[in-house]
This record gives C-alpha cells, sequence and structure tokens, in this order.
C-alpha cells in the first residue's frame, strides 16, 4: 500500500514482489538459523552434506555446479569432509578416470546433527510466532511443494523475462 498524506493506493501482489521476498526471507532465515545453532559442523559442510545426500553419489564438478561455486572451492571442501570420515571417494563405474563422492554413516549422522540443531534454533522463534499452526503448517507445506517444483522446472537464463 502506498499513501500519499489520506491518498492510499493498494498495489498489487505481483509473482516479482513475492517471488523477491520470499527468497530474501528464506535466505535470511537460514543464515541466522546456521549462525545462532549450537552446532561444530560448518555450515557450508552441512550444505555439502545434504547436497550429496539430495544427489547421491556425485562427481565434484556435479557438486560445484548444484553448489553454483568453483570445483577448486567444492574440492577444498570435499577434502575437509572426507579427513573428518563424513565422506568417501569411489571410482566412477561410467569414468575410471572419475570419482564420486559418497556420504558415510558419520556423514549422514554429522547432517542430521546440524539440521536438528538449526531446528532447535527456530522453535521458540516458532513458538512466540503470532500465528495460528495451522497457518505454519500450510506455509511450510508451500514451501516443499515450491522446493519440487524447482526440481522439474526449466531454469530461464540470466537475464531473460517472462
Amino acid at each position: 500500500m502506498i499513501c500519499i498524506g489520506d491518498l492510499c493506493i493498494v498495489e498489487p501482489v505481483t509473482t516479482d514482489h513475492l517471488a523477491d521476498d520470499l527468497l530474501r526471507s528464506a535466505a535470511r532465515l537460514s543464515r541466522w538459523a546456521s549462525r545462532h545453532a549450537a552446532h561444530e559442523l560448518p555450515w557450508a559442510q552441512a550444505r555439502v552434506l545434504s547436497l550429496v545426500e539430495e544427489l547421491g553419489p556425485a562427481r565434484i564438478t556435479t557438486l560445484a555446479e548444484a553448489d553454483d561455486t568453483s570445483q577448486p572451492t567444492m574440492t577444498t571442501q570435499v577434502q575437509r569432509l572426507e579427513a573428518e570420515g563424513f565422506v568417501t571417494r569411489t571410482p566412477d563405474p561410467a569414468d575410471g578416470r572419475a570419482s564420486l563422492v559418497v556420504l558415510t554413516t558419520a556423514g549422514t549422522e554429522a547432517l542430521t546433527s546440524a539440521r536438528r540443531a538449526r531446528a532447535r534454533t527456530l522453535e521458540p522463534v516458532l513458538a512466540d510466532l503470532d500465528a495460528d499452526p495451522e497457518q505454519v503448517r500450510t506455509a511450510v507445506d508451500l514451501l516443499v511443494r515450491l522446493v519440487e517444483a524447482t526440481r522439474t522446472a526449466a531454469p530461464q537464463p540470466a537475464g531473460a523475462t517472462s
């Protein structure tokens, strides 16, 4: 709503505004939870573990693309995770020269623990939120559906307009 003096105009809700608000809010919420969670696993490493869990055994280049980072940066992250015993590398059956990053049991446990720590950080905020629990559940369900939809959506090139 835009008001000038006593004159107020209701702005139409556009998907551009909704998408921007959603992306900014989700990013801020994720950063806040990561920053305040009582957990030793750096969130960058938890993110890589999460990617390996989601994608299954994957090459470093695939992980780097999925994380929108460089191959050398992903290599460093994988080396750290491997040193901790959270991932292993196995030969790629499709190309013996390449290797696949595989989540270990310890990696799954570390990821689960990191996720629980982030959730525990957010729980008191959710409890204090002045919202009907059903509304919160509906919002979460919509976010889950949105994430699912992005898995099949064809991304538009940067700068493209619809």
